[in-house]
């Protein structure tokens, strides 16, 4: 097995250990309050609610300048702070317009989390050769709930 491949994480009880363990999360593709039904809005809020601090970088809402009570960064290369992971609410095909910027990011993000039904082998494999974990395919929101409650057994 390639150290790449590695690093793509399809292991449901390592998923759960980077999920518990994230303090800071981008958030590509958040959604405003006025979207709260939508996944992009209400898994951050669920993450925020946990303790997490949430970095907001919508790709769209251009007038939004704070989502969550945080201020929206407009470009991931811009975040110039640590991030634990970046979870993305992107479509797949939308997918690698953004992987110069995640790879151009001071510091790189530790993993690259793709929701539920988000997937894209090529991406996924080019973040993993460049060192980063990615998690494809998986709500951070249910694997930060249940790390917390196996923590809690």
């Amino acid at each position: 097995m390639s150290a790449a491949k590695g690093r793509i994480v399809t292991s449901r009880d390592d998923a759960l250990q980077i999920a518990a363990a994230a303090k800071t999360v981008a958030v590509l593709g958040i959604k405003t309050d006025a979207q709260a039904s939508q996944p992009a809005y209400y898994v951050p809020e669920y993450l925020q609610g946990v303790g997490v601090k949430i970095i907001p970088v919508p790709v769209y809402y251009p007038e939004v300048k704070q989502i969550l009570g945080e201020p929206v960064v407009r470009d991931l290369k811009a975040i110039g702070q640590r991030v634990d992971i970046l979870d993305v609410f992107r479509r797949p095909q939308d997918l690698p317009q953004h992987l110069d910027d995640i790879l151009a990011m001071s510091p790189r993000p530790a993993c690259v989390w793709l929701q539920s039904g988000i997937s894209h082998p090529g991406f996924e494999q080019k973040l993993a050769e460049a060192g980063i974990d990615v998690v494809p395919s998986r709500c951070l929101k249910v694997d930060r709930a249940a790390a917390g409650a196996r923590s809690a057994l």
